[in-house]
C-alpha cells in the first residue's frame, strides 16, 4: 500500500473568502491539513512547491459546460475538455444534458458518470435534463447524486425545449434540486428569425444575431421563470444572463446561501459585445447572443454588486467546419474552459474586478449554490483543489496552445498577462508549466444535501 503524498506550498499569496494573505499550505493525501504563515517540512519526502510571487486560488468550479460525450464526440469529449479545463484552473465541472442521447433518464445519467470515472482529468458531476415527458424520472432522482436539474425554456443546441406550462409547473413543484434554466422565448425568436430569413435567406449577416435572439426574448422568458419560481417556491438558477434588463430581476439583499432565485453570467458576455461580430463572425455566435456594450456594462455592475452570483463558461465546442457555415447552419456555442480564468484576470489587470471577487464568483459561490462538499475554498479539511497563478507572465492564445479537441478559440490573438503555472487536484500536481500528469486523479463531486 502506498503512503499518501505530502505537499507543502510555500510563500504563496493565498486568496480566500475576500482576503489575500501570505502563507504556506500543507496538503496530506487529498486534503489541506494546515494553513499558516510559515510551515516547515517535517520529513524529507515532502514535495515542496515554492510559490514566491504567485497567487494561490481555489480551483474553479464551472457549473455549466457541454463536453459533448456521448454522441457528439467529433466536437469534444470528457477527456479532452476536462484536460483543457485543468490547464485553465477549472478543477471541477458540471456538465449539461443535451448530449446524444440526452441525459433524461437515470440510465443515461449513470452511463455518463461511468465515462467520466475513466476519462476525466477534472472532478465531475452532471445535470439531469427535464423534458415535457420525463417527470417520473425526475421524481426518482437521488438528490445527493446529481448536481441539479437543467431545463431549456428556449430551444438551443440539442432541442430539449420544455414548452408545456403544466409540465413546467409540476417540475418546479416536485424537486428540491436547483433548477437551472436557459431562458429565451421561443415564439419571439421564431418570428424574428423568419423575418430575417425572408430578407436575407440563410446567409443572414451575423450582426443580426442579437436582434433575432433579442433582449425581449431573454427578458420575457427569464421573468416568466422567476414568476413561476416565486409561485411554487422552487430553487431557480438562471443561466447566462446576457441583457442589462434581466439584471433588474435579481436581488443582492440576502446572502447567497439563503437565496431561492440566483443568476449567472458567462465569460463571453463579460468580454465581447455586438461590435465584435464584424471581426469574429460566427465564432462568437452564442445562445443567448452577445449583445451591446451597454448590456455588458450592466452585467458587470450586477456581478460586482452581487445581483449576479456566479461566473461560468457555458463551454460548448463545435468543429471549425460547423462554425464556418452560413448563419442559419452555424451552430451556437464556443470553447472557453481553458481561457475563462486568464480572461477574467486580464479584466483584473484593467481594474474591472478584484482577484478576491473572481474567486468568490468562480470558486466559493458555485460551491455554495450547488452545496458542493469540501471544495471551492482554501480551508483546512477541504480537498486540495488549488491553482497557482503568475500575474506577470504574458502569453498569446494561438492554434498551437489551444487544447480543445475542436482546435480553435474565440480568444485567438488575445494576449493575457496572467498564466496558470500549477493545478493541484485532490492533492496531486496534475498540471505544471504546460505539462500534465499522466495519471488521472479526478473524483465525482459530492453534495451536502
Amino acid at each position: 500500500m502506498t503512503t499518501a503524498q505530502t505537499t507543502l506550498i510555500k510563500n504563496a499569496k493565498i486568496v480566500n473568502e475576500g482576503t489575500i494573505f501570505n502563507g504556506d499550505v500543507l496538503i496530506e493525501g487529498a486534503i489541506i491539513t494546515k494553513i499558516d504563515s510559515s510551515i516547515s517540512a517535517k520529513s524529507g519526502d515532502v514535495k515542496i512547491i515554492d510559490a514566491e510571487g504567485k497567487y494561490l486560488l481555489p480551483g474553479a468550479i464551472d457549473d455549466q459546460v457541454h463536453f459533448r460525450e456521448p454522441g457528439l464526440t467529433q466536437k469534444a469529449n470528457i477527456e479532452t475538455e476536462s484536460k483543457a479545463a485543468i490547464a485553465g484552473g477549472i478543477t471541477s465541472f458540471i456538465e449539461m444534458p443535451n448530449t446524444k442521447p440526452q441525459t433524461t433518464t437515470i440510465e443515461k445519467l449513470e452511463e455518463k458518470f461511468a465515462i467520466a470515472a475513466k476519462s476525466s482529468y477534472a472532478n465531475y458531476s452532471f445535470m439531469f435534463g427535464g423534458t415535457n415527458d420525463n417527470l417520473d424520472e425526475i421524481l426518482k432522482l437521488d438528490e445527493k447524486a446529481v448536481a441539479g436539474l437543467k431545463l431549456f425554456l428556449g430551444s438551443s443546441t440539442g432541442n430539449m425545449l420544455v414548452d408545456d406550462p403544466e409540465v413546467l409547473e409540476k417540475i418546479f413543484k416536485s424537486t428540491n434540486l436547483v433548477i437551472s434554466v436557459h431562458c429565451e422565448d421561443e415564439g419571439t425568436i421564431k418570428r424574428n428569425l423568419e423575418a430575417h430569413i425572408e430578407k436575407f435567406g440563410d446567409d443572414i449577416p451575423i450582426k443580426y444575431h442579437p436582434i433575432i435572439r433579442s433582449e425581449e426574448a431573454c427578458y420575457l422568458s427569464s421573468s416568466k421563470a422567476i414568476e413561476l419560481a416565486k409561485k411554487t417556491g422552487a430553487r431557480l438558477h438562471v443561466f447566462h444572463l446576457s441583457t442589462g434588463k434581466e439584471t433588474e430581476l435579481f436581488s443582492n439583499k440576502i446572502p447567497l446561501k439563503d437565496k431561492k432565485i440566483t443568476a449567472e453570467v458567462c465569460i463571453h458576455h463579460l468580454w465581447f459585445t455586438d461590435e465584435d461580430y464584424d471581426k469574429k463572425g460566427t465564432f462568437i455566435k452564442w445562445n443567448p447572443a452577445v449583445k451591446t456594450a451597454k448590456d455588458r456594462d450592466k452585467l458587470w455592475k450586477a456581478l460586482l454588486d452581487d445581483r449576479i452570483d456566479v461566473i461560468a463558461t457555458d463551454h460548448a465546442p463545435h468543429t471549425l467546419t460547423e462554425k464556418q457555415n452560413v448563419y442559419t447552419k452555424a451552430p451556437s456555442g464556443g470553447p472557453l474552459v481553458q481561457h475563462a480564468l486568464p480572461a477574467l484576470l486580464e479584466m483584473h489587470h484593467r481594474g474591472k474586478i478584484s482577484i478576491e471577487k473572481i474567486v468568490e464568483k468562480m470558486c466559493h459561490n458555485p460551491a455554495i449554490l450547488f452545496q458542493v462538499e469540501k471544495r471551492g475554498y482554501i480551508k483546512e479539511g477541504y480537498f486540495a483543489d488549488l491553482v497557482l497563478v503568475d500575474l506577470n507572465n504574458p502569453w498569446t492564445v494561438n492554434k498551437d496552445n489551444v487544447l480543445y479537441k475542436c482546435g480553435w478559440s474565440p480568444f485567438e490573438g488575445s494576449t493575457f498577462k496572467s498564466r496558470i503555472t500549477h493545478t493541484i487536484l485532490n492533492g496531486n500536481l496534475v498540471y505544471h508549466n504546460a505539462k500534465f500528469s499522466e495519471t488521472k486523479h479526478a473524483k465525482r463531486l459530492t453534495f451536502n444535501r
